[in-house]
C-alpha cells in the first residue's frame, strides 16, 4: 500500500533521557536533527516511557534528566521556533495507541525484533522479563505512526524498528481500512473531483489495475494531492481505490536513512555512557581538554620517533568528525612518519572540540537560568503534539468501532 503520498513532509525522532548527552549522542542524532529542522516538519520527543522499559526499577533520575535533555537540544541548535519539542508522557495518546495496536500485533513479531535477545543479553544483570520490555519496539511504532510521519531519520542498526512499524500499519489498514460501504463513498469522492478530473482519474485507475502501469498511480496520486476540494478522508479513500485496497488510516513511514559517524570513545571502543568513556556536550572545558590529552592513541607508538598508523588510533575517528582536509593530511603524514608526537597531533583536535563545547555551555546557560522558559517551550510542543495525536486517535478509533458519535 503506497500510504507515504498522504503523509505530509513530517519527521518524527525521540531519545531517551538515560543521562546527559555525549558527543556520541550529538554526531550520532541530535546535529541530523537540527539540520533536518529546516527542510521538514519535525517532532522530536523525549521518550521517557522507554526509560521504564529497562530502567522501570530507579526512577528517582527521569525527570532531571528529562530536563537537562531539552537543554543540550536547545543548546545544540534544536529551534522550538520550527521543531516541536515535547515529552512522551505529557501525551497520553501514545499509551492509548499502543494499547489498541497491541490488540492486532502477533506476539511472534515482537519476539523476531533483533535487538529484543542483543538487549537481553547486554542487560542480564536486570530483569527484562515484562511485557513492556518485549513490547517495546510496538511502542516505537505508535509513537512514529501517531503523527504519521512521511519519514522517520534512523541509523542503519534502526531499519528493523521502522520496518515493524510498516507491518503493523499494513496490518492495522488491512483489518480495518476497509467500510462496509467504501465502495460507494469512494465513487462519491470520486464525483466531487469536479467531471474533468473524476474521468481522469477513472482513466488513470483503469491503465493501474488493468495494466499495472506505474507512471498512471504516480499520475493519480499528483491528481489527488493537487486537488484542494478533497477532504482529508475522501483523499485517503481514493488512494486505496486506486490501489484496490481500503482507506488507510495510518500511512507506513518511510526510512530516512541517515549517516551516522563513528564516535570514538576516550578508551578506543564506542562512546557510550555504559563504557564510562564519553565527553559530555557541556562538560568543563578543562576537564575536556584533559581527557583528550590522555587518550589512547595507536598503540604502536611507544616512543615519539616510533611512526604509527592514523586508522589505528582512535583520535582519528574524531579528527575526521573535527578538523579540516588540511589538518587531516598534517595528520596522517606527521603519524606515520613520526614527524609529530601524539600530544601535538592532538592540539588542533582538543582546540575545536572545546570550542563546540563552550559554545554549547554557553548557550544551555541561558536556559538553566531560566527554566520557566525551558517548561513553557515544552509545554507548547506537547500542547501541539496533542493536537496532530489526538486527531489521528480519534481516526483509529472511528476505524475501529470505538467513536460512539
Amino acid at each position: 500500500m503506497s500510504s507515504s503520498v498522504t503523509a505530509p513532509r513530517r519527521v518524527l525522532s525521540g531519545m531517551r533521557p538515560t543521562g546527559t548527552l555525549h558527543l556520541g549522542n550529538y554526531h550520532g542524532a541530535l546535529k541530523n536533527w537540527t539540520e533536518l529542522q529546516y527542510e521538514y516538519d519535525c517532532y522530536f520527543f523525549v521518550a521517557d516511557y522507554h526509560a521504564l522499559t529497562t530502567g522501570y526499577d530507579d526512577t528517582s533520575s527521569i525527570e532531571g534528566n528529562t530536563w537537562q535533555m531539552v537543554v543540550d537540544w536547545l543548546a545544540a541548535g534544536l529551534n522550538p521556533a520550527v521543531a516541536t519539542l515535547f515529552i512522551q508522557s505529557k501525551v497520553p495518546e501514545h499509551a492509548e495507541l499502543h494499547l489498541l495496536l497491541s490488540m492486532i500485533t502477533p506476539l511472534g513479531w515482537l519476539e523476531r525484533v533483533p535487538t529484543y535477545k542483543d538487549q537481553q543479553e547486554q542487560l542480564k544483570e536486570k530483569d527484562l522479563a515484562t511485557y513492556g520490555f518485549l513490547g517495546y519496539p510496538l511502542l516505537q511504532s505508535a509513537d512514529i505512526l501517531l503523527y504519521r510521519p512521511m519519514y522517520v531519520p534512523v541509523g542503519e542498526d534502526q531499519v528493523a524498528h521502522v520496518e515493524i512499524t510498516r507491518e503493523i500499519a499494513r496490518r492495522f489498514n488491512f483489518i480495518y481500512g476497509r467500510e462496509p460501504d467504501f465502495e460507494a463513498k469512494a465513487e462519491r469522492a470520486v464525483k466531487n473531483l469536479g467531471s474533468k478530473n473524476a474521468a481522469l482519474y477513472r482513466e488513470l485507475r483503469r491503465a493501474y489495475q488493468e495494466k499495472g502501469e506505474a507512471e498512471s498511480l504516480d499520475r493519480a496520486h499528483a491528481l489527488l494531492e493537487a486537488n484542494s476540494r478533497l477532504t482529508l478522508a475522501d483523499r485517503e479513500r481514493l488512494l486505496g481505490y486506486l490501489e484496490g485496497t481500503g482507506r488507510s488510516i495510518l500511512p507506513e513511514p518511510e526510512v530516512l536513512l541517515t549517516a551516522t559517524p563513528k564516535v570514538t570513545g576516550l578508551d578506543g571502543r564506542k562512546m557510550s555512557k555504559s563504557y564510562g568513556n564519553t565527553i559530555g556536550l557541556r562538560e568543563d572545558p578543562d576537564a575536556v581538554a584533559a581527557k583528550l590529552k590522555t587518550m589512547q592513541t595507536d598503540p604502536a607508538r611507544v616512543r615519539r620517533t616510533d611512526p604509527g598508523d592514523p586508522e589505528k588510533c582512535p583520535v582519528w575517528d574524531l579528527h575526521k568528525l573535527y578538523s579540516s582536509e588540511d589538518t587531516l593530511k598534517w595528520v596522517d603524514q606527521g603519524c606515520r612518519s613520526a614527524g609529530i608526537g601524539c600530544l601535538e597531533c592532538k592540539k588542533p583536535l582538543i582546540e575545536r572540540v572545546v570550542d563546540e563545547i563552550s559554545g554549547m555551555r554557553q548557550r544551555a546557560q541561558e536556559y538553566e537560568d531560566n527554566p520557566d522558559l525551558v517548561r513553557g517551550i515544552i509545554a507548547e510542543g506537547c500542547e501541539k503534539a496533542r493536537e496532530v495525536a489526538s486527531q489521528t486517535l480519534d481516526d483509529v478509533k472511528q476505524a475501529i468501532g470505538l467513536s460512539y458519535r
